[in-house]
């Protein structure tokens, strides 16, 4: 299984015949490497309803006839536009053709905005994602504070590979990622969420280098590096 990053919280697994792009913000994202029009994915998993999340979720869908995963609110406002979905919502489980997709909690928002009307369109719940492929378990956080039922989460999956924010401002900062590394007892935690625009700037491998000092291994991955898991 392939793994490559695209910058912010935008994450992309190949696994088989199977392309899974995580809340793809490619437009108008300074760090991207990639252009939406380059991706390909035939299945497209949302965090949640924030515009630097859905990013290009619509585009994407459009030309490769991909399924949007998320919330029901979320994936409902996609049906809408034309898309094909399948909503869930936090606690639910489902098994795909890549694989398993269970949400989980987080503790963050979930709005589209709409600068020319100034409107927010609520989107339901934002959630993590758990994801098992390949005989492996991610666990992408998407946006969320500290929260403690994430020593729940480790205690109840073995968890491979965790993307976590460090961003801080919006998201946990480092600290409280450092916390929450330790809660889900994951193998390799990879942070996300940082570093895009001034406001998010953080030391990764400063993060990275206090994990170890646990014994919790950490990489930092750069906008379009690739690691296998």
């Amino acid at each position: 299984m392939e793994i490559r990053f695209h910058g912010h919280s935008c994450v992309e697994i190949a696994a088989g015949d199977h392309r899974l792009l995580i809340d793809p913000f490619l437009t108008g994202n300074p760090v991207a490497q990639v252009k939406a029009e380059e991706i390909k994915a035939n299945y497209i998993l949302l965090t949640h309803g924030h515009n630097d999340h859905v990013g290009d979720t619509v585009q994407i869908a459009k030309a490769n006839d991909a399924t949007v995963i998320g919330n029901h609110e979320l994936a409902t406002y996609l049906a809408w536009q034309g898309l094909k979905t399948r909503g869930m919502h936090i606690g639910g489980a489902h098994t795909f053709p890549f694989g398993r997709v269970k949400l989980t909690q987080a503790f963050h928002g979930s709005a589209y905005e709409l600068d020319d009307k100034q409107e927010l369109i609520y989107l339901g719940m934002p959630t993590g994602l758990l994801l098992t492929i390949d005989g492996k378990t991610i666990y992408h956080a998407g946006d969320t504070g500290l929260f403690g039922d994430m020593k729940l989460i480790g205690e109840l999956h073995q968890i491979d590979l965790a993307f976590l924010p460090i961003g801080d401002n919006f998201t946990m900062g480092p600290e409280d990622a450092w916390h929450a590394a330790q809660f889900l007892k994951a193998k390799l935690v990879v942070p996300i969420h940082y570093n895009t625009f001034p406001l998010l700037q953080q030391d990764d491998q400063a993060f990275v280098r206090r994990l170890a000092e646990i014994g919790v291994e950490g990489k930092v991955l750069a906008p379009s590096e690739t690691m296998t898991l």
